[in-house]
């Protein structure tokens, strides 16, 4: 059972020059825009603490879930103000539970040196499956939303469908989730630029996930070459 200072040091290891300065630079541009805009606080610290996230998650640490029920929280208060309902139903009822048990499960892939998960990856079989689900899932919550008057059902259905299967391999631990994350990361780019054109104070959340999706084809790649690395080691 690791100490608390244990913990800490073993979050904060392995970070290599350029992404500290990278993460400094995004957080110096989302204050700029936050405050040139008058962005809420809510969207300011989703912002934030979204970013951490992704970028801890990337590097395989365990305390990347703490900043994601923080982000959910707040990210859900924004998608209630602008009547995105799939959005909000993901963040309260999947995200922030998916992120406990996030915790829970990691735990027990730790990589004993580095205290960073052990990544896998699906089985060809696996793909097709959850790729024929997805297609399938992201239409009839399209048509639902529809009928519920949702703000912008298509991009708000098929980043809700996406997000679960996205969130469900981060927590398998699958470098799938990556490419998962870029189609998500693409649509919401869309549908924040539509809400802030349309009057939306959320300027931050473009921005936001405009970073989400150069984050996850980076770490698809740092994904790809640890995997290799590993099953290279083992055949070794």
């Amino acid at each position: 059972m690791l100490s608390l200072k244990e913990f800490i040091r073993y979050e904060l290891k392995g970070w290599k020059r350029v992404e500290i300065i990278g993460l400094l630079l995004v957080f110096f541009i989302i204050s700029f825009v936050s405050f040139l805009n008058q962005d809420s606080l809510i969207a300011f610290i989703y912002a934030i603490c979204g970013i951490l996230y992704t970028i801890i998650a990337g590097k395989g640490k365990i305390s990347c879930y703490f900043f994601g029920i923080i982000s959910s929280i707040c990210y859900s208060l924004l998608t209630f103000s602008n009547a995105l309902w799939g959005n909000l139903i993901l963040n309260i009822l999947y995200y922030i539970p998916m992120e406990v048990i996030g915790i829970i499960r990691w735990k027990k892939y730790l990589k004993k040196d580095t205290k960073e998960i052990i990544k896998t990856q699906l089985s060809h079989k696996q793909r097709l499956i959850i790729s024929g689900i997805s297609i399938i899932a992201c239409v009839f919550c399209v048509f639902l939303l529809k009928s519920f008057k949702d703000t912008n059902p298509i991009f708000d259905g098929i980043t809700t469908i996406l997000s679960i299967v996205g969130m469900y391999l981060t927590v398998k631990r699958c470098i799938e989730q990556w490419i998962i994350w870029m189609i998500v990361n693409g649509f919401s780019v869309l549908m924040w630029l539509d809400l802030v054109i349309h009057g939306a104070r959320a300027s931050a959340a473009i921005i936001v996930w405009s970073i989400y999706f150069v984050l996850a084809v980076y770490f698809f790649f740092m994904w790809k070459k640890d995997i290799q690395l590993n099953c290279y080691n083992v055949k070794k």
